[in-house]
């Protein structure tokens, strides 16, 4: 009995089986880049978290530096807080090269932004007066050239200051002596040096015990929500910490 051969089936691929093989394929490379990308926008968004807890770092570091070079004489104000900003007469890196005045305050743009204000060096009375003034505009009405010397620090929603005096923290518009020393600027001479001034040891009554720093960062940080930091003044003595 003769057997009926079967034609043979040619090798490769039929249209549907290339058809399904591409479609595979597609789906894995779309996937592929939705993980790429997914993995690209995490990259990004941490890098720039990152470098924004860096930069509130700095920020702080700042804060505290400005703190521990204040330097005090009975012919201006060391320390002033408005309600709007804190303004601080402190000590350059050399104490002879003369003094700066830095001021802080929070302005309302860009959802809220902590800004640092800081004058060029001062080596007269006159120019100390002027640069005082100066960082009260900057923080109310700030001109082109104000804003030229001043440098963001964080975005911030609020902030608030305290000073710690008689074993408990205070508003500062509310504490007794704040401005005691604020009355000597009117007999400041324009003529009066400042550079090589030595500061001095014991510290003026009007000045606090301590400063704390409450800031409220805004949720979409890295670091958001409520950011409490104290500061003793360095030349307390006896029991105080």
């Amino acid at each position: 009995m003769l057997k009926t051969r079967r034609p043979k089936r040619s090798a490769g691929f039929t249209l549907i089986e290339l058809l399904v093989a591409i479609s595979i394929m597609a789906l894995m490379a779309v996937l592929s880049w939705r993980g790429l990308d997914g993995m690209s926008r995490a990259q990004a968004q941490t890098s720039q978290r990152a470098d924004e807890l860096l930069t509130l770092q700095i920020g702080l570091s700042q804060w505290k530096t400005d703190l521990d070079a204040m330097v005090q004489s009975p012919n201006y104000t060391s320390l002033d807080w408005d309600g709007r900003a804190l303004r601080i007469t402190r000590r350059t890196a050399a104490l002879a090269d003369g003094l700066v005045v830095v001021a802080w305050s929070r302005r309302n743009e860009s959802g809220g932004q902590w800004l640092r204000w800081q004058s060029p060096t001062l080596r007269t009375l006159g120019e100390w007066n002027e640069s005082w003034l100066q960082a009260a505009s900057w923080a109310q009405s700030p001109s082109t050239q104000e804003r030229a010397r001043e440098a963001l620090i964080a975005p911030l929603d609020n902030w608030q200051i305290f000073y710690y005096r008689n074993d408990s923290w205070t508003n500062p518009l509310s504490s007794d002596g704040n401005n005691a020393n604020a009355n000597a600027n009117a007999n400041a001479g324009s003529s009066g040096q400042i550079a090589g001034f030595k500061p001095l040891v014991l510290a003026r009554p009007s000045l606090p015990e301590g400063l704390r720093l409450e800031l409220m960062l805004p949720t979409r940080l890295a670091l958001g929500g409520k950011l409490t930091l104290d500061w003793a003044r360095p030349t307390l003595g006896g029991d105080k910490s």
